[in-house]
């Protein structure tokens, strides 16, 4: 899988999930801060990303996690191993 498959699947989750509008929707954005994600949003990203992807999610190591980046980065590390 290549970042621009994982980049296209998380997007149009988020896009549909959480309304987000596609512009809102880039690398650099904080998701807290930009894209207004709230801690219990995490944990519906976690699912998504678990059932999506193939992985079980570590909690420690999303809490590094910040920007829409990060989080691309983190699941093609996962997926790629």
């Amino acid at each position: 899988m290549t970042k621009e498959d994982i980049v296209e699947k998380v997007n149009s989750f988020l896009i549909d999930e959480f309304e987000l509008e596609p512009e809102q929707v880039k690398p650099e954005a904080l998701l807290i801060d930009d894209l207004e994600i709230e801690s219990l949003d995490f944990v519906d990203i976690a699912v998504v990303i678990e059932k999506d992807f193939g992985f079980k999610v570590n909690g420690e190591e999303m809490v590094n996690i910040r920007t829409l980046d990060d989080l691309y980065n983190y699941i093609l590390v996962k997926v790629s191993k």
